[in-house]
């Protein structure tokens, strides 16, 4: 992944979000940055994949950075810079939700974490900001700004209230769309009252957000949603996109599309990331097309009910689920498929469907969230349709993997655009700062080991 810069300078910051301890800043100083991520997973679910690779991009521009984690630990380019954040890791598998031994509470925020998950509640963005802040206010001389990752915990506020800090945070999408989509398909009314115990953590997330002095968030999608439910002022509110390093994802043409072959990848098996409806519309496909079968970067949680609905679609030959695989290998399975599809039925970015078209895969998608600003327009460097329409989704299918030379069409221009996005932020990232970058980033294609578990 390549990314943006999250500012045009360290000054403009300095100057959104407040006095730096040692006086004015020189506007092209180089910051300070206390990152946070409450959960830093390598391998799924995008924080600790987002946390590398920003890190490493903010170091190659000068800055210094030193990332604060909860489990699971992210893996960063430089290891000295992370410094771990321990909780109770009371969802760490093979055993979540286990309980722990009684030494193991050695304080009242450990008391608090195993509280809130006895009671169906999600306590880590809480705990993790309590942890974080008692860490950090005797040292607000070693960095200039706090970075939160979407934690958005209630010690966010007293960072800034009382330990007189200044605070950035990413807000990828609004965590309300998970929510609200869960409890859709919620089948129980059981179901629905544990998802809303599970989900109280947006009301403090909602009221923390509404006091950072500045936000960023990846898409336009992303901050409209932002504004509409959880109230934030859309001034505070700044689109930094995501994208992929396409020196890392590109075509492969030594390597042979193999036929009818659909490529998915889900980080988390969950109704956002619309497996099922891709399911059901493959089942359809295969009535005409019995070639047809499907990769799934991701793997299924346990007491999931894809194994199910696979075995009623009578897809079980026709579906493999790909877990603990490097980027190289990624990148070879997306070479390998006719056709990539992202079927969720939200996103706020969707790095999948970047990661397609960087490697020139014709792309099929849905319309949900952000994704027609990753894709582009229907036909010309994808496919697109409405999110949740197993007919339209299959109708899709069909005609691409029916056209060689639409898929080669859409291929091509996907790619064009995954380029033209990457390329575009570099230039006007050094137009903002009139000048190069202070340290050019290394360009040597060698690409990070990054597992797919879809945990």
């Amino acid at each position: 992944m390549v990314w943006a810069p999250l500012s045009t300078g360290a000054g403009r910051v300095c100057e959104t979000l407040g006095p730096m301890p040692r006086g004015a800043p020189d506007p092209d100083a180089p910051l300070r940055i206390a990152w946070l991520v409450y959960r830093g997973n390598p391998y799924c679910g995008g924080q600790g994949v987002y946390t590398r690779y920003l890190a490493r991009e903010l170091t190659a521009l000068g800055h210094e950075v030193t990332v604060f984690s909860g489990q699971p630990y992210p893996e960063l380019e430089h290891p000295s810079r992370l410094v771990k954040v321990p909780s109770l890791d009371l969802y760490a598998p093979p055993h979540p939700f286990w309980p722990p031994w009684p030494w193991e509470i050695k304080n009242s925020i450990d008391l608090r974490e195993f509280g809130i998950m006895c009671a169906a509640g999600f306590p880590e963005p809480y705990t993790f900001s309590l942890r974080a802040q008692r860490l950090l206010r005797d040292r607000r001389a070693d960095f200039d700004i706090v970075h939160d990752n979407q934690c958005l915990g209630s010690g966010l506020l007293t960072m800034m209230h009382e330990d007189r800090w200044p605070v950035l945070c990413t807000l990828h999408h609004p965590i309300t769309v998970d929510r609200d989509l869960e409890l859709a398909h919620a089948k129980s009314a059981y179901r629905r009252f544990v998802l809303g115990r599970w989900y109280g953590f947006l009301r403090m997330q909602m009221r923390v957000a509404r006091e950072i002095p500045r936000l960023v968030t990846v898409s336009e999608s992303s901050k409209r949603d932002i504004v509409a439910q959880m109230d934030v002022s859309p001034e505070r509110l700044h689109i930094v996109p995501v994208g992929v390093d396409p020196s890392v994802f590109h075509p492969l043409p030594h390597v042979a599309r193999v036929r009818g072959r659909l490529m998915t990848t889900t980080s988390s098996d969950v109704p956002l990331k619309g497996l099922a409806p891709l399911l059901e519309a493959l089942a359809k496909v295969r009535t005409e097309r019995d070639d047809a079968e499907l990769v799934i970067i991701g793997k299924p949680k346990k007491n999931s009910s894809i194994p199910r609905l696979m075995e009623r679609l009578g897809l079980r030959n026709a579906v493999r689920f790909v877990s603990g695989v490097s980027t190289e290998r990624i990148v070879e399975l997306y070479a390998e498929a006719e056709l990539a599809v992202v079927p969720s039925l939200y996103e706020g970015f969707s790095l999948p469907a970047a990661e397609a078209m960087a490697c020139g895969v014709p792309l099929v998608a849905t319309t949900g969230g952000a994704l027609p600003e990753v894709v582009g327009r229907d036909g010309e460097s994808g496919l697109l349709v409405p999110p949740g329409d197993v007919d339209a989704l299959a109708v899709a299918l069909l005609r691409a993997l029916g056209d060689a030379d639409l898929r080669e069409r859409i291929g091509a221009a996907g790619r064009a655009r995954a380029l033209e996005s990457a390329h575009g932020r570099d230039r006007g990232d050094r137009h903002d700062r009139g000048r190069p970058p202070r340290r050019p980033a290394s360009r040597s294609g060698r690409a990070p080991r990054r597992r797919a578990t879809g945990e």
